[in-house]
């Protein structure tokens, strides 16, 4: 029976590259999603069709809303997302405040629940945002936190490992290695913005169309802008 693995899918670039990882690696993929108040769906909007695609039996959408005290442009509409600014060095008004501690804390109740000892999450601190839960210290801080609280781990000698395979790639080496997994690109959504097409002006789309370009590949979806 193959190791059953949580996989935190957005439905973005990074997260369905490394759902698309973690079935290469021969894992029983159980993917949890999360509609946590973000100023739009698009992500998983296309989130469902890919599980849809690769015909993933087991996807959990969680609904929690930490738009309920903001203090981020993703979570709180009165903020407007910037457009992207290569000399920026402050952390961006897009960072939501703890959220990937959130998300993977769930993700551990989710993953000891039904016996998965492996979380993969698409997270890197090198094409990133400046968010600091983007790094490989949080996640190992986050992982020995993890590993101190759970009854699999402290009692039964099963320590729950937490996968971020992408922590020092860049995104276009993330696409290229996309593109060998058969990663369909046309159904992921990277735009800060909810518009009927990505934007293409947000830091998140900047960073996604810089990484094709720089891995070859032409972008399949469709932009509004692109500067």
């Amino acid at each position: 029976m193959a190791p059953k693995a949580v996989v935190l899918f957005s439905g973005g670039l990074d997260s369905t590259t490394v759902l698309y990882l973690a079935r290469s690696k021969g894992y029983d993929v159980h993917a949890i999603s999360f509609r946590y108040g973000q100023r739009h769906s698009r992500e998983l909007d296309v989130a469902e069709k890919t599980i849809h695609k690769l015909n993933i039996s087991n996807h959990q959408i969680i609904s929690i809303d930490i738009s309920a005290w903001g203090g981020s442009a993703l979570t709180d509409t009165s903020i407007n997302v910037p457009d992207y600014r290569a000399d920026h060095k402050d952390i961006p008004v897009t960072y939501v405040p703890a959220r990937n501690m959130i998300f993977l804390s769930i993700a551990t109740s989710y993953a000891e629940a039904i016996g998965a000892y492996d979380i993969f999450t698409g997270i890197s601190q090198v094409d990133y945002s400046g968010y600091v839960d983007c790094r490989k210290e949080f996640i190992d801080a986050m992982q020995a936190a993890i590993n101190k609280g759970t009854v699999c781990a402290v009692e039964d000698n099963k320590p729950i490992r937490i996968h971020a395979p992408f922590m020092y790639k860049n995104k276009d080496q993330e696409i290229t290695l996309g593109i060998r997994l058969g990663v369909d690109y046309g159904l992921t959504w990277s735009c800060y913005r909810g518009d009927d097409k990505p934007c293409g002006t947000c830091d998140s789309c900047q960073l996604r169309l810089q990484a094709f370009e720089k891995a070859g590949y032409p972008d399949p979806l469709e932009y509004e802008n692109k500067i």
